[in-house]
């Protein structure tokens, strides 16, 4: 991550994934909370997913090292999918856990 447009993408892809995954609620404390649980939710799966694409790639890369940044970026965009999924489940009047 040398150039100034590779550290702004990357910066941008953080902020769009935390959008995604922004759960907004009547109060300011309420959309903390909230947002902290949906990351809760989702970090360990997305994360988990990553791990996987990662080891994937470097196997087929015959074992050579992803830079870190990449690696943040597969976690992002993942993270991003499954945040607007996660939201048009939720937002469609469908409450987690309601079944």
């Amino acid at each position: 991550m040398t150039s100034i447009k590779e550290k702004a993408t990357f910066w941008i892809s953080a902020i769009v994934y935390f959008l995604f995954n922004l759960r907004v609620s009547s109060t300011f404390g309420d959309t903390v909370v909230q947002t902290l649980w949906q990351l809760l939710q989702t970090v360990p799966f997305v994360g988990g997913v990553t791990w996987l694409i990662i080891a994937i790639l470097q196997y087929m890369a015959n074992g050579e090292k992803m830079p870190w940044d990449r690696r943040f970026r597969i976690f992002f965009a993942l993270g991003i999918m499954v945040g607007l999924f996660w939201g048009i489940y939720e937002y469609a009047g469908v409450a987690p856990g309601s079944s």
